[in-house]
């Protein structure tokens, strides 16, 4: 396949609007599956950091999805003709709190689109960068990124495992399942087929079981973040997604702060000790 990425590039600058309410089912919803039983929200509660991912959630018609349980390409996000498709990682900052109850609108523009030639073939990164207003104006800038990957190549060496930290202060055990999976693709509306769909993770793209979502993982560590330091406000989080995390065995959230408190590295360990993500956080006084 040839990648013609001064094409893909054209659509560098493009933005769309949405509009949103901040509704308390869906927060109340994410408390259960991260395994909380925080008292239900209401008008005035504050989304917690990670909770904006629950809202401006595409309303893409069935006809519209293609085999892997996406959108088709080519509106707002470049034709990327490259069929495996990952969150990859970002960096967000929060300004302001939005709360329940709130109308809140979100501003998403193509930031950058790069192409790259990695060890298991061709690879396209997109950077969407989200602008998120509430009542107060500006509540949250996040920079997404996007990767795009050629299909699985069974003949292709294995990836060197990067071991993962093992110096944690804050340290959870999560035990994934489909269960879990289904839970939080549904709170966001999320119909990629990885993260349900067994056969086609399995025999399609040539995983050993179903992927847990990368924005539930980066959610676990900023949730921890949270309630490990809550003195303070998390004001700054970047995350960098290094290898998949599968429902067929246990993994940690673990975080470790610096000693004024004003910081933290934070990482996902897979059950073999190797890294799957990892994370920096800035907090200011709450």
């Amino acid at each position: 396949m040839t990648i013609d990425i001064d094409h893909l590039r054209q659509w560098i600058g493009r933005s769309e609007k949405k509009s949103d309410v901040v509704t308390a089912a869906q927060l109340a919803g994410l408390s259960a599956t991260l395994d909380h039983d925080d008292p239900y929200p209401v008008t005035g509660t504050p989304v917690p950091p990670a909770g904006h991912w629950l809202y401006f959630l595409s309303r893409t018609p069935q006809s519209a999805i293609g085999v892997d349980g996406h959108a088709h390409r080519g509106e707002f996000l470049p034709p990327v003709e490259l069929p495996r498709r990952m969150w990859a990682g970002g960096r967000i900052e929060f300004f302001d709190a939005i709360h329940v109850g709130d109308a809140i609108e979100r501003v998403s523009t193509i930031k950058d689109v790069t192409y790259r030639q990695g060890k298991t073939g061709d690879l396209v990164f997109v950077i969407v960068q989200h602008e998120i207003s509430g009542p107060g104006g500006l509540s949250i800038r996040e920079d997404h990124d996007i990767v795009y990957r050629a299909e699985a190549d069974p003949d292709a060496p294995l990836p060197v495992l990067i071991p993962a930290p093992d110096d944690a202060e804050w340290v959870r055990q999560v035990d994934p399942d489909p269960v879990m999976l289904f839970r939080y693709s549904a709170l966001t509306f999320n119909g990629h087929r990885i993260h349900y769909d067994l056969k086609y993770v399995t025999e399609e793209e040539g995983y050993p079981g179903l992927i847990v979502h990368g924005p539930l993982m980066a959610t676990l560590m900023m949730d921890m973040c949270v309630r490990q330091n809550p003195d303070r406000k998390l004001r700054k989080f970047s995350y960098r997604a290094v290898a998949p995390v599968f429902d067929t065995a246990s993994f940690t959230v673990n975080g470790k702060p610096d000693e004024a408190g004003t910081s933290a590295e934070l990482w996902i360990a897979r059950k073999d000790g190797s890294l799957a993500m990892k994370a920096d956080a800035e907090f200011v006084d709450g």
